[in-house]
């Protein structure tokens, strides 16, 4: 889990030690990306500054007065220089927004990892859903769904584009946040590895210009991680579990069903929609990537991908009832034996006694009575 940033001591730690850039990363980061925005306000320096600050690879030609984009190797410059804005909005959601709501909440520490990963990624899904269905209903995706496959190679406007390439640096910033919020190096290898497929399972769709496919599959991926990582947040503070049940059981709907939903606009597109058109020819240069073996390796991946996740749930939720069973067949502690009664204890004290014995304590008795 990730750990959320504190500054726990008021010593000033040395600079350049590991302490003191984790401590002020943000402002190290944005000092860097003031020295691309600054060169681009210098004449000298400003081709080299718009290589990452601008879009490039401009097609508009005759569409219109649009700016129109395609793929392109000087995407990756850009894609630098927005992980950097990436990470500059990570530290201040999480020192402005979570870290303050935490301290109201007097969240334990692993409930306080748990609340600050999925804060910082229920920021990051929203954000996409909202903007990835703009792109979706500005493209008439909804009532024309044949428009996913239709114009190919098709050109990007400035937002659509924009689109990509944040998805692209969002997956390239959590690298290095790793090391900026203090994960184990136990946990380095598999979540920067999980870092790095995601960003992979953006970067080939996106260089292979199926470009209106991958935008349907974010929103419907990216809307049921919204839901899951709001039913994460839901459960770390609900103390009572009142709602858990709901949202968990609405997360694990949504999942499944954002699998299904992709694995069928995938097969419709790659194998139905592409398929018709008459040219299928390999052609790189023109960004032209519409072969029988392109469109069934990327399907197979699709198919994969999307498995994998519904047996990820699946085993999730099969882990999670096998702890509710264990917990509640637990054997409850024996009560103990209630000490019998006065009456009880004075009748076996006399009984214990021979019958002559007795009699004497009976007389004795009512003499002190009298």
């Amino acid at each position: 889990m990730v750990k959320p940033l504190r500054k726990s001591s008021n010593k000033n730690p040395p600079i350049l030690s590991h302490e003191f850039v984790i401590q002020n990363h943000a402002d190290i980061v944005s000092c860097v990306a003031m020295v691309f925005v600054i060169g681009l306000m210098v004449q000298a320096t400003s081709p080299l500054a718009s290589v990452f600050i601008t879009l490039h690879h401009n097609v508009t030609g005759d569409h219109g007065d649009l700016p129109l984009y395609l793929p392109g190797f000087r995407d990756m410059a850009a894609v630098f220089f927005y992980s950097l804005i990436c990470v500059i909005v990570h530290a201040i959601i999480q020192e402005y927004v979570l870290d303050k709501i935490s301290k109201k909440l007097h969240l334990s520490k692993s409930k306080l990892a748990i609340f600050s990963t999925s804060g910082q990624l229920l920021a990051f899904y929203l954000t996409s859903v909202g903007w990835g269905l703009d792109i979706v209903l500005r493209e008439h995706f909804i009532p024309n769904f044949s428009r996913i496959w239709s114009e190919y190679p098709a050109p990007m406007f400035f937002m659509f584009k924009m689109y990509l390439i944040f998805q692209l640096a969002y997956s390239l910033h959590e690298i290095p946040e790793l090391y900026f919020q203090k994960v184990k190096k136990e946990e380095w290898t598999s979540k920067a590895s999980m870092s790095l497929v995601g960003l992979a399972l953006v970067l080939i769709p996106y260089v292979l210009n199926f470009n209106r496919l991958l935008v349907v599959l974010l929103v419907l991926h990216h809307t049921a991680r919204l839901i899951y990582h709001g039913a994460q947040l839901v459960q770390t503070v609900d103390k009572e579990e009142k709602f858990s049940r709901v949202t968990r059981l609405t997360s694990t709907i949504s999942q499944v069903g954002a699998c299904l939903g992709s694995i069928i606009v995938a097969v419709l597109t790659l194998w139905y929609g592409l398929a018709l058109r008459e040219n299928q020819t390999l052609d790189v240069r023109a960004g032209y990537f519409n072969t029988p073996t392109v469109r069934f390796s990327v399907l197979v991946g699709v198919i994969v991908l999307q498995t994998y996740l519904i047996f990820k749930v699946f085993s999730q939720e099969i882990g999670r009832s096998k702890e509710n069973v264990g917990t509640t067949t637990l054997p409850k502690p024996k009560a103990p034996k209630k000490d019998k009664s006065k009456k009880t204890a004075k009748k076996s004290e006399y009984s214990d006694l021979p019958e002559v014995d007795q009699n004497t304590n009976k007389a004795l008795r009512k003499q002190k009575v009298k």
